[in-house]
């Protein structure tokens, strides 16, 4: 059944916010949604995510690789791992999916701990990312003129290190 043209906004838009979760970051699936305007839709996003493709192989012929066409967002282009619960929680999907989302997340420089239940949980105040926009819909507009945000040599073209606190982000 395709889908209708606002679900098919909604993934897109999903995708688009949590490509803009720094490296070593993480969000909760609420943030996301009320980024995107939608405050009530938490599960939606999860949904959304749930549903992401996963990554292209590398095709070893041409033929292998028009008949893999790609997705436009997959599982290699969207970072599904930064993305948690409001508790801090990775949320289990299926058998291991949480040990993994956990592996990659440490693989990123984020802190994953274990409860005594075996359930995984990161630390939102040394790991989150909330910011009150998307970097995307600040545009080009100065950090407030107070100069914390100028990095001299270091910043990468359109992207800042530092986040609208002046806190360093990973990237």
């Amino acid at each position: 059944m395709p889908r209708t043209d606002e679900a098919e906004w909604w993934i897109n838009a999903v995708y688009e916010a949590v490509q803009e979760i720094p490296r070593g970051r993480v969000t909760s699936y609420g943030h996301i949604a009320c980024l995107l305007g939608y405050p009530k839709r938490p599960r939606q996003v999860g949904v959304s995510l749930k549903h992401l493709p996963s990554a292209p192989s590398n095709p070893e012929t041409e033929a292998d690789a028009e008949a893999a066409a790609a997705p436009f967002f997959h599982s290699g282009n969207v970072p599904w791992q930064r993305v948690i619960n409001s508790k801090g929680m990775i949320s289990h999907r299926g058998p291991g999916s949480a040990e993994r989302q956990a592996e990659v997340l440490r693989a990123e420089g984020v802190e994953v701990e274990v409860d005594s239940m075996g359930e995984y949980y990161v630390d939102f105040g040394r790991f989150g990312w909330f910011p009150d926009v998307l970097p995307s819909e600040e545009g080009l507009e100065s950090d407030g003129g107070d100069g914390e945000g100028e990095r001299g040599g270091e910043e990468e073209a359109g992207r800042s290190d530092r986040d609208r606190s002046g806190n360093e982000l990973f990237v």
